[in-house]
């Protein structure tokens, strides 16, 4: 029997494997590397609750205090993993010491993508540790924000509901553009609108600078836009800098195979970070998703036990802009066919997107049954 586990990363894929380590009977020692300052906590409510500042400290947690402990779990708070030695299978620590693992699962997630050139004044959000510089930016006034993915569109929703003057500048052609059809996006860009946001769309900039008043972003032919302060919310890659140092096998993500194991002996690799082996596809997919993690962490920790590994769930996710609830599930490519449920410019509609007479991805406003209806269809037909 492994003796002890060691995981990197304290977000929910890192959380989950802990407890799942235990609630599925590994008795041995089990060692919790967390790469931020704190105890586990829930991230999706740091574009929101955390941002705003209306979470209460207990409900922002992934558990207590005192569960950790009770668990037998090592939480180590304040040091993290600075190199591995996968020959040896120890682990050196940013404080000097090392740790010994008989299996170590990477939950190390994913960092915020940023824009090149850019300078003092501007922003990027992943973690709770840049909650209080962007909320003093917004506090300022005004705030620029650049891409209209789920984080560009939810920071401008809290930011417009704390008074701030915001605009968002974003490459693709609708907001939502990666997880949403344009029909989607269009709702999306007007309940912005209506609550005082402007979403300028097809702006290619060439660069975010520092100005006296705060910030000027000029585009291709030659828009300028300002601010008091800029978030940077074009996405996110992949934190694999620890496992390649340790010649792990990565691309977009560490790869890993149906169980979650890469390709050293003992090293496993979970959540946002790993890019899992799909065979319908033949092709390895990474998933940033709040669920997709949580199960990944799940799964990961019974492959480090041995224990078998059913497939993966079919992803899914949600966002909440202005008290109005939009949720997603499965991949919604440009070709697929839609059928479009409920009407169209309302908080009541559904989309449902099939190819080769398969659903493969659904997203819907206002109507969370039918999410729930289309995940179990997805699964059954792909």
């Amino acid at each position: 029997m492994t003796e002890r586990m060691v995981i990197i990363g304290g977000g929910v894929a890192g959380a989950t494997a802990a407890k799942t380590l235990r609630s599925s009977g590994f008795d041995g020692e089990i060692v919790l590397l967390g790469t931020e300052r704190g105890l586990p906590y829930r991230r999706p409510m740091v574009s929101k609750e955390l941002l705003a500042g209306t979470a209460l400290e207990r409900r922002t947690l992934l558990e207590t205090a005192e569960f950790w402990p009770e668990q037998r779990i090592d939480v180590r708070i304040g040091v993290t993993a600075a190199s591995i030695d996968t020959e040896h299978r120890l682990v050196r620590l940013t404080d000097g010491g090392e740790i010994g693992y008989d299996a170590l699962l990477l939950a190390t997630g994913a960092r915020a993508r940023r824009l090149p050139g850019a300078e003092t004044g501007v922003h990027t959000l992943r973690g709770h540790a840049d909650i209080a510089a962007l909320r003093r930016a917004i506090d300022s006034g005004s705030l620029l924000i650049i891409g209209a993915g789920l984080i560009g569109c939810e920071v401008a929703a809290t930011a417009a509901k704390l008074g701030a003057r915001v605009t968002i500048l974003d490459a693709g052609a609708a907001p939502l553009d990666r997880i949403a059809p344009p029909i989607i996006g269009d709702y999306v860009r007007k309940l912005h609108a209506d609550n005082g946001v402007e979403i300028h769309s097809d702006v290619v900039l060439t660069g975010v600078e520092r100005t006296t008043a705060g910030v000027l972003a000029t585009s291709a032919e030659g828009r300028h836009w300002s601010a008091g302060a800029a978030l940077v919310a074009i996405g996110s890659l992949p934190d694999t800098a620890l496992a390649e140092s340790a010649g792990v096998k990565i691309d977009d993500g560490i790869l890993v195979d149906e169980a979650y194991r890469t390709s050293i002996p003992g090293v496993f690799a979970a959540g946002d970070v790993a890019a899992r082996f799909a065979p319908k596809l033949n092709a390895y997919v990474r998933e940033e998703h709040w669920n997709s993690a949580l199960e990944q962490g799940a799964a990961a920790a019974k492959s480090m036990l041995g224990l078998p590994v059913g497939p993966a769930g079919v992803s899914w996710g949600w966002s909440s802009q202005y008290g109005v609830n939009i949720q997603f599930a499965g991949r919604i490519a440009p070709e697929d066919e839609l059928e479009i449920q409920g009407t169209p410019g309302t908080p009541d509609i559904t989309v449902l997107a099939s190819r080769d007479g398969c659903l493969r991805g659904a997203v819907s406003i206002g109507r969370p049954a039918d999410i729930r209806a289309a995940r179990e269809r997805i699964a059954a037909e792909s």
